[in-house]
């Protein structure tokens, strides 16, 4: 069966083969929940409002870890509010993974406590390995990515699938030594449809379990 990444071929390449990826691209089986999820996004939710701005915050019930980025690290998050207090702490918590993720690649760690609070299991050890390729090669993220055609389902169990698509045309990396930003061009390759279980914790938080990605996924292009 295809495995699909997104990490560095090997030290040697002058620029990182992984592209401008800013969240993490866990490795996958093309049978499992990628690509059962991948065909939810073009039905996303109707009833989100692409037009309502991002959200600023996260819930706040748990004792959450503060992250901060670079001032080029950003974002633009398309996900409206749905109307449904459930679905809409699941995409928040989801927000604030993506954004922990990038911050501990800013601050070169590995184990971040940030990203690890919003992760657990599959999903924490694959966001590990990847956030150490950007150690390995003294780089980081940096621009603008866009997230667009969520789809959420909250089951009562306490569990949860997302579903959703990456915009990585204006995110590129940037080498720390040389300061130099990796531009790439724009192709089908810069959209990636991902799929994610989540789990409710003790805490109230939305922790995601597991995270496959699809790049080109002709569910994401413009």
């Amino acid at each position: 069966m295809t495995r699909r990444c997104r990490r560095p071929a090997g030290l040697g390449a002058v620029t990182l083969t992984f592209a401008a990826a800013l969240t993490l691209s866990a490795c996958g089986d093309d049978s499992d929940s990628a690509s059962n999820e991948n065909d939810k996004v073009s039905g996303a939710d109707t009833a989100n409002d692409p037009s309502a701005p991002p959200s600023e915050s996260a819930p706040a019930e748990a004792d959450r870890p503060k992250i901060e980025l670079p001032a080029d690290v950003t974002y633009r998050f398309e996900w409206g509010r749905s109307g449904d207090p459930a679905k809409d702490v699941v995409l928040q918590d989801a927000e604030q993974r993506i954004r922990a993720v990038d911050m501990a690649i800013a601050e070169q760690d590995p184990l971040h406590e940030a990203y690890r609070f919003y992760s657990e299991g599959e999903a924490a050890a694959d966001s590990q390995k990847y956030i150490q390729e950007f150690v390995d090669h003294k780089a980081r993220t940096t621009g603008m990515t866009r997230f667009y055609r969520e789809s959420v389902h909250v089951r009562n169990d306490g569990t949860a699938s997302l579903a959703y698509c990456e915009d990585q045309s204006k995110a590129f990396n940037k080498f720390l030594d040389t300061g130099k930003t990796d531009v790439t061009s724009v192709t089908k390759d810069s959209y990636v449809v991902y799929a994610g279980t989540l789990r409710k914790s003790s805490k109230g938080v939305w922790v995601t379990e597991r995270l496959s990605s699809e790049r080109g996924s002709s569910k994401c292009q413009p």
